[in-house]
């Protein structure tokens, strides 16, 4: 059998671990997804400095604020300068673009429901029973499905529908 050999523990004097953390700190800092927002950042500033001047809440309560009924100070508003009103307009254009629906159905689900229904038409408990029923589905189950394909592809429905009977 080989000797077990020991390593020696060595202290490296050489590296910097303060300015190691920092920058692995500023990696670690998380990444902004929105590209107006990221486009806009500037890393010298705070996070409320950069939200406020791109016309930004970075807290709710400071917008809104809780007013008292005794006192009324319409005076002490101060108006707030928008230095970056380009990133506003681009969050409402990207928000007035109307997204695709992403959730469809899958092609296993389709020759299930197509099957189920081009057999049985709405008989939810005769589907249940069904050899093809492999996952044991109830029949409030079996129904969501068909619903679900009601919903994304009523035409192919009807057409299953009509051939039936």
């Amino acid at each position: 059998m080989g000797k077990v050999k020991k390593r020696k523990n060595t202290f490296q004097y050489n590296v910097n671990r303060k300015k190691l953390y920092q920058k692995m700190k500023k990696k670690s800092a998380p990444r902004i997804s929105c590209e107006e927002i990221r486009n806009a950042w500037d890393d010298s500033k705070s996070a409320g400095t950069n939200l406020a001047e791109m016309g930004l809440a970075g807290d709710p309560n400071k917008v809104f604020p809780i007013k008292e009924t005794k006192v009324k100070d319409t005076d002490a508003e101060t108006s707030k300068v928008i230095r970056k009103p380009y990133v506003i307009e681009g969050l409402q254009a990207a928000a007035s673009v109307p997204s695709k629906k992403t959730m469809g159905i899958s092609s296993d689900m389709i020759h299930y429901v197509s099957h189920m229904v081009g057999n049985y038409s709405e008989d939810y408990k005769a589907m249940a029973r069904d050899e093809k029923n492999y996952y044991q589905d109830t029949p409030k189950q079996i129904k969501r499905k068909v619903n679900l394909y009601k919903q994304h592809h009523p035409k192919d429905y009807e057409a299953l529908l009509s051939s039936k009977k």
